[in-house]
């Protein structure tokens, strides 16, 4: 009920960020009709409410129950390399629901995730809790590296949600096509990868109706690794647009993901992972 209030709200009466969500559907998906872009900007609308109120759910939600809601197809991926005490990195995008991604994650394994504080303290407080409440381990971004040695004894599952922005200066760009459009990504996933060894995977998760989660665990890489090489990167990259594509409403289309344009050789070198519909 309070979801579908919001999305009122949020949709009717005071739009949120439509103008934005229809620009990046429209630069996304150029070859698809004005009225299928509606139709997915509409879905999107509903899924983006059902997160807020699922995310704050997690407060007071049962470990039996979450368990319920999220279900992972093929754990074995995980703890096959858990059995052999070797960390693994999973990264995840911006799919509904992401927050009960990591939650449920925590039930199953032993997880430090990394997420970049908000300015808003009280918001920040509240994000927090419900990414701690069944447990993990919350690492900030610019701490990672100094986390990483001192944990580096400790099995445990190192998720990173990968697609956002890479806007700080000192920040390592890596300069890809995604969606039909020149994208820049975080050289983070290249690097951690390379100097801690550890195999990566891509948490594809995806709803099943409403409340109800599946996730996947997508091999991505393993060592040995190629120095400078961006094979870890770029294989994300190309899992993280299949999901979206398959999944087109599941995906945060309100978030100012393409804040500027890159005019380099690299959508010649790094083509989409399918062809822009």
């Amino acid at each position: 009920m309070f979801a579908d209030i919001l999305f009122l709200l949020g949709y009717y009466v005071f739009p949120y960020r439509k103008n934005l969500v229809r620009r990046n559907l429209r630069s996304s998906f150029p070859k698809k009709t004005k009225t299928a872009r509606r139709k997915i900007e509409r879905l999107f609308y509903k899924n983006l409410c059902d997160y807020a109120v699922e995310t704050l759910k997690l407060l007071t939600m049962s470990r039996k129950e979450l368990r319920k809601r999220v279900i992972f197809t093929n754990p074995e991926i995980i703890t096959a390399y858990r059995e052999k005490n070797i960390p693994v990195i999973a990264l995840a995008s911006h799919q509904f629901n992401w927050e009960w991604l990591l939650a449920a994650g925590n039930l199953h394994f032993t997880t430090d995730f990394v997420f970049q504080p908000i300015k808003t303290s009280l918001t920040n407080k509240l994000l927090l809790a419900c990414r701690t409440h069944f447990g993990g381990h919350a690492i900030k971004r610019n701490d990672l590296g100094r986390e990483m040695v001192k944990r580096k004894n400790l099995w445990r599952l190192i998720a990173i949600v990968s697609d956002q922005y890479p806007g700080q200066k000192k920040d390592k760009k890596y300069i890809t096509r995604f969606l039909n459009q020149e994208t820049a990504f975080f050289q983070a996933p290249n690097q951690i990868a390379s100097l801690t060894k550890y195999p990566v995977v891509f948490s594809a998760i995806r709803k099943i109706k409403r409340g109800y989660y599946e996730a996947t665990f997508v091999p991505l890489a393993e060592p040995p690794y190629v120095k400078d090489e961006e094979k870890v990167i770029d294989r994300y990259v190309q899992a993280a647009e299949n999901l979206i594509r398959k999944y087109p409403a599941g995906w945060l289309w309100s978030h100012k993901r393409w804040k500027k344009r890159h005019v380099t050789q690299a959508s010649a070198i790094y083509p989409p992972a399918s062809a822009a519909s």
